[in-house]
């Protein structure tokens, strides 16, 4: 596959994520080598700009704004593509697996929406895609559900798998809005000038559905999968959910059953104290799987950023070099069963947490109580406290309903109690 005995290597971007790639392949390229089997080589790299400012001093001649030297050099034998967005970089890894090349991506949103086809190409042109990066970081998530698991029926993945809602969510629970959160995560680097796609759990959206995908077998589309952010939690929904026993977290689940039906679903969840994920703290990710033959296991790691993702994106170009000198393809295909349904969030049955406010007359209670009971939605336990003027504040949580029911008792509220309110709906895992 490679007769030089060199593995060359292109890159497409060189930010944040890419300049450690290229300082890492360019300062340890001996120590790499040695352990690949192979020279890894920095051929070429794709940037917008020559001029532009960067972290790392390239040698004269390695960067290049044409896609060409990169993508249709005959001499490169694997492309790197740490850009990030949908367009163009989905295209340029399409265009390099047509000629030929094995790649490498950290491409999340790529990876979610495009790499069942990108995977059928590579298989037609009998090369490998790697992504251990496109999920989480430096977590070795891929790898895992691809080969260390590969015995098991995974029955459940839940995973907190994004650092920035995380952050924020841990700000909240010290008292902070979510305005004041957010500043805070964006001056301490964890969060985007724009963090849209982390708040409105997009990004956790796009990572669920490729571990899901992975870990079951189904082809799980992120358009299948139910999305809600975090922007309707309140700072006071904390010392209610810690004195009923919970933390807050933004959770990615996805469960499959015996009769091939899967569900997949981000949203605010309430998290028993005590649990693995409830206590994660700060940006980190954790992945909490469980397996029938090794039962539930938890990998935790720093999820984001320059150094982790590039731990990965290295990781996997040695792993690649490994096989080329073998002359093997050593990673296992990735097959789809076509009789998995996705179960619709309306069928999906949990528990809830409600926070109303009510007119204090009386009757209240029993008007609200009166709406749970019409939809078939059991309440476990309530929670009032002293009040002070003309409202009063009522915590609602429920036994297990349908999610259609549990929706119903706030539309009904929302439509026909004028004097009631639910101020917040959080589901209880």
């Amino acid at each position: 596959m490679t007769p030089s005995g060199r593995l060359r290597v292109g890159m497409i971007g060189l930010g944040t994520v890419g300049a450690q790639v290229a300082a890492r392949l360019l300062e340890r390229r001996a120590e790499l080598s040695r352990r690949a089997g192979l020279e890894l080589s920095l051929a070429r790299v794709l940037v917008r700009d020559l001029h532009r400012p960067r972290a790392i001093t390239m040698a004269e001649g390695l960067l290049t704004t044409e896609p060409a030297e990169v993508l249709d050099d005959p001499a490169i034998d694997v492309v790197v593509e740490v850009a990030g967005g949908e367009e163009p970089a989905r295209s340029y890894l399409a265009r390099a697996i047509c000629n030929g090349k094995h790649v490498v991506t950290a491409n999340k949103l790529v990876m979610a929406k495009h790499g069942l086809q990108l995977l059928e190409l590579a298989g037609r042109r009998n090369v490998d895609v790697y992504f251990e990066a496109a999920v989480g970081g430096g977590i070795p998530l891929i790898s895992t559900f691809r080969v260390d698991l590969a015995a098991n029926y995974l029955s459940r993945i839940m995973a907190v798998i994004n650092g920035t809602t995380n952050f924020v969510l841990g700000q909240m629970a010290r008292g902070r809005t979510l305005a004041e959160a957010v500043a805070e995560a964006q001056a301490a680097g964890f969060a985007e000038a724009d963090p849209t796609e982390d708040l409105e759990a997009h990004d956790a959206v796009y990572k669920l559905a490729i571990m899901a995908s992975i870990g079951f077998g189904a082809h799980v589309r992120p358009e299948a999968i139910y999305r809600e952010g975090i922007g309707r939690v309140d700072p006071v929904d904390f010392p209610y959910a810690r004195e009923l026993g919970y933390e807050v977290k933004l959770l990615a689940y996805a469960a499959q059953d015996e009769q091939g039906r899967v569900e997949a679903r981000v949203h605010p969840v309430l998290l028993p104290l005590g649990h693995l994920l409830g206590n994660l703290e700060g940006a980190a990710n954790a992945v909490y799987v469980e397996g029938d033959l090794v039962g539930p296991v938890l990998l935790q790691g720093e999820g984001a950023g320059g150094r982790p993702t590039a731990s990965s994106v290295v990781g996997d170009l040695v792993d690649l070099a490994r096989s080329c000198h073998r002359q093997v393809q050593r990673r296992p295909a990735i097959e789809f069963r076509s009789e998995l349904v996705m179960l619709p969030m309306d069928l999906v049955e949990t528990r809830a947490y409600f926070r109303c406010v009510l007119a204090d007359r009386p009757g209240m209670l029993g008007a609200m109580f009166t709406v749970f009971g019409q939809e078939g939605v059991n309440i476990a336990g309530a929670m009032q406290k002293e009040t002070e003027g003309d409202t009063a504040e009522f915590v609602v949580t429920t036994h297990p309903a349908s999610d259609l029911a549990l929706r119903r008792v706030r539309e009904r509220i929302a439509a026909e109690e004028p004097d009631i309110a639910v101020r917040s709906f959080i589901r209880i895992i």
